[in-house]
């Protein structure tokens, strides 16, 4: 028998951009060309610190790579750690004015627990492994790591979360970390444990008493840690929230009115369940979701050539193919970690086992059956998901209602809901969000990622920020992934080109990488002020968290170095952007560093990059 493989893509057409809209870019920002599972959000920081930010991409599963910013345009993915890699964050800790980086390795689903790897990236755009600590950072199920300065005395200090091993017995281990001074990061404390993966965290300020709270999310209701200043947080969650909110996908701090106190967006989502199918009767296309134990999709009638796209399945099933009655394998050319483009001719795959034991022999059981039907059934250990084309019909799909997002506004002692308010009603599976004042007006806006259905193209949601009116839906953004099995999952933005115009890069679980140029008519015309921060003048605290405040023609804003909506990483890009509108006078510049350090700067130009602070 013949087997016949083939690299074809079924994926829709990109669709062209209008004038008004955000064009992606391939040839500036060079990805692989693979449908590849995904961790987090991108990381941004300056790493090699020649003025342009650089991305840090996880793989998950695969790796972690960096993508070196050439003066805006991107290098091609440079391969940095191969494996299970969690959370990212990048800092410079032992304030020896490079930068290093932490990562999160996963622990195997409990077998193989390991702590979290340091790399110090130099200027020569160089990678050292450093060494454990004299004592090494606790070995775990990793997820989370956030560089912060927790003690306020301007140096780096950590979080780092793990998923709960059950040996524990329900011991905590969210730990967090002192920075000794001496380039050290020392075990201080932990905040209570969380069941599951509720290591999801937000580092914000909700009380503006300058002291990092935390905001943990993931499972159950959101959670809400206020920092002491000291490295140990109280739980005021009752106090804060206005009643309890659950199924929390992202979160991101935002000062959406600009009155000086960082208000929160919440995304909220369910993500697929075991058995969950979609169908489309006009372009009969199915797609479907499964994990860990048995299933057997309904039989599709397809004909004699069945065309499958974007399986994806993880170790140990992610080769584990059995064709027809005799159940042999199917061999792969290459490898077979990314997504996979399968065509079967029924002549070559007749029959299904009579008899699978299929706990005895794990992976995917594929079979013609007859009466232009096939059978795809299995028992899969990790999440699995894909695509079949030309299905004329399938009954038994299965999917859930989407979920209301929410804004709370800050009111200085708790947040108070103000979603439907502002105009941002809209029932989704939201996964991620990030902030940004995409038109240059001088608010800040929303950009939302969807779930997506596994079987259409995935359009993000842009909400622009009008002020008092609240916020309105941007449409024909062009801000969409084309790539079918993929799932929406996480978003960062950045100036990546430095044009004053910020830009979009998203990661598809189970597809691609995708950059976005913004060319919005409204951002061209407005006027921006981009602020490089530094170090404090003394040198004795980081950028990292600096708070940066505006005042523009009557307006005032505020934002923070290294803000995120990344769930268990923390970008450092200290390239803080701020959209003017029409204002072109005077700008009052005021940054405040994490030990209180102040520096207050008037600016008489606009559309520029400004550097605040001491840059090495």
């Amino acid at each position: 028998m013949s087997l016949f493989a083939s690299n074809f893509g079924f994926s829709q057409t990109r669709k062209q951009s209008s004038k008004n809209a955000f064009v992606e870019v391939i040839k500036e920002f060079p990805r692989q060309d693979k449908n590849l599972r995904k961790w987090d959000a991108p990381v941004v920081a300056d790493l090699d610190q020649d003025g342009y930010p650089d991305l840090l991409i996880n793989d998950h599963g695969y790796g972690i790579q960096v993508c070196w910013n050439n003066k805006g345009k991107f290098a091609k993915p440079y391969d940095i750690i191969m494996g299970d890699l969690h959370g990212v964050s990048v800092g410079d800790f032992d304030n020896d004015g490079v930068l290093e980086i932490i990562m999160s390795r996963g622990g195997g689903s409990g077998s193989n627990a390991r702590n979290s790897k340091l790399f110090r990236v130099t200027k020569q755009r160089e990678f050292i492994e450093l060494p454990d600590f004299n004592a090494p950072l606790e070995t775990m199920r990793g997820r989370t790591v956030k560089f912060l300065d927790a003690d306020n005395d301007g140096d780096l200090d950590l979080l780092n979360f793990a998923f709960p091993d059950s040996d524990k017995n329900g011991e905590s281990e969210n730990y967090v970390y002192s920075n000794n001074g001496a380039g050290q990061l020392v075990l201080h404390s932990t905040i209570p444990a969380i069941k599951g993966d509720g290591q999801k965290t937000l580092i914000t300020d909700f009380n503006g008493d300058y002291k990092f709270d935390i905001i943990l999310y993931g499972n159950g209701a959101l959670k809400a840690y206020q920092g002491k200043g000291d490295l140990t947080y109280i739980d005021v969650s009752k106090k804060v929230f206005p009643y309890e909110i659950e199924d929390v996908t992202g979160i991101v701090e935002i000062d959406y009115d600009n009155d000086g106190d960082f208000d929160l967006f919440i995304t909220r989502g369910n993500e697929f369940d075991k058995g969950d199918a979609f169908y489309d009767a006009e372009t009969k296309i199915l797609g479907f979701y499964t994990k860990r134990g048995e299933f057997q999709l309904e039989d599709l009638e397809v004909g004699d050539v069945l065309n499958l796209e974007n399986f994806q399945s993880q170790w140990p099933n992610n080769d584990t193919y059995f064709i027809g009655e005799a159940s042999y394998d199917y061999e792969f050319e290459g490898e077979t970690h990314s997504g996979k483009n399968i065509r079967l001719v029924n002549s070559d795959a007749l029959g299904f086992p009579d008899k699978t034991n299929y706990e005895e022999k794990k992976g995917w059981y594929i079979g013609f059956v007859g009466n232009n039907k096939w059978r795809i059934a299995g028992f899969l250990w990790a999440p699995a998901s894909g695509i079949v084309h030309r299905v004329e019909n399938y009954t038994k799909t299965k999917q859930s209602v989407g979920l209301q997002n929410v804004l709370l506004e800050n009111t200085g002692k708790a947040f108070k809901d103000v979603t439907k308010d502002k105009g941002l009603i809209n029932m989704e599976h939201s996964m991620g969000v990030s902030v940004a004042d995409f038109d240059n007006n001088g608010l800040q806006d929303l950009l939302v990622i969807k779930r997506g259905d596994l079987i259409h193209k995935n359009e993000s949601l842009i909400y622009l920020n009008k002020g008092v009116s609240g916020f309105e839906l941007l449409k024909d953004h062009n801000i969409i992934s084309t790539e079918l099995g993929a799932i929406g999952m996480a978003v960062e933005t950045l100036d990546y080109n430095l044009d004053g115009k910020v830009d979009v890069v998203i990661g598809n679980e189970r597809g691609k990488w995708h950059l976005f140029k913004n060319e919005l008519d409204n951002a061209s015309k407005n006027n921006f002020i981009t602020i490089e921060v530094g170090n404090s003048m003394s040198d004795k605290a980081t950028a990292l968290g600096a708070l940066v405040e505006i005042q523009s023609c009557g307006n005032k804003q505020i934002k923070r170095v290294g803000s995120t909506g990344a769930a268990y990483s923390l970008s450092f890009n200290d390239l803080v952007h701020f959209g003017l509108g029409t204002c072109d006078k005077n700008i009052k510049v005021k940054v405040t560093w994490t030990n209180g350090e102040i520096l207050e700067k008037n600016i008489k130009i606009v559309n520029t990059k400004i550097i605040i602070g001491n840059k090495n």
